[in-house]
């Protein structure tokens, strides 16, 4: 599907661009929050005509969202999660989560404005990206523990109490995965093999 973008949009243009996207992108994202329009005759026309307003209403959006942006510089948010001792969260955290940590801080946000290479598993401090308007961006830092006392500890150093990485943790899964499968193993033998000397001693 063509759209004509009416703001600058990640990835994908600027403002006033025509572009194709995928249509489920399209009617779920870029419609209904005003982000684009159907890249129709009558809506490009209708752009043009519109074009300094536009411009003129996304120049203002931009200059709000870098006073925001000035008091949010800094910002920490402390999410406390249950955790394994290995620090393997039960669970994650997702974008609406921190979406949800940084609206209680009072800088209302939505979870499609928090940028995330992926969903965090582990205990530790992350520096997460903040969209408050497609060309304004503002890092927070996210502070995830399993009490506030671990989340000011991690605060003051620096970083996770429990320092594993994914792989460190995805070794360690496999290594118990391979020892309780080796244990299985045995068990069977032992029993093949007790059941084996049971049918010799009934043959003898």
């Amino acid at each position: 599907m063509q759209v004509i973008l009416l703001e600058r949009v990640e990835n994908l243009g600027q403002m006033g661009d025509v572009v194709t996207v995928r249509p489920g992108y399209a009617r779920n994202f870029l419609l209904p929050r005003q982000k684009a329009l159907r890249a129709t005759k009558d809506n490009i026309s209708y752009f043009d005509g519109k074009k300094k307003e536009l411009e003129a209403q996304n120049l203002k959006r931009r200059e709000e969202a870098e006073k925001v942006s000035v008091k949010m510089e800094g910002l920490k948010v402390s999410l406390i999660r249950q955790a394994s001792e290995a620090g393997q969260l039960y669970g994650s955290v997702t974008a609406r989560d921190i979406a949800d940590a940084v609206t209680d801080k009072g800088f209302k946000i939505d979870r499609e404005q928090v940028t995330m290479d992926r969903a965090y598993k582990l205990l530790g401090l992350y520096p997460v990206k903040v969209f408050l308007h497609p060309e304004v961006m503002v890092e927070v830092t996210i502070n995830i523990a399993r009490s506030a006392e671990e989340a000011k500890i991690q605060e003051e150093r620096g970083e996770a109490l429990i320092v594993k990485d994914d792989r460190t943790l995805r070794a360690e899964e496999r290594a118990a995965e391979a020892a309780a499968a080796l244990e299985a193993q045995a068990a069977a033998e032992a029993a093949k093999a007790a059941e084996g000397e049971k049918t010799e001693e009934a043959a003898a």
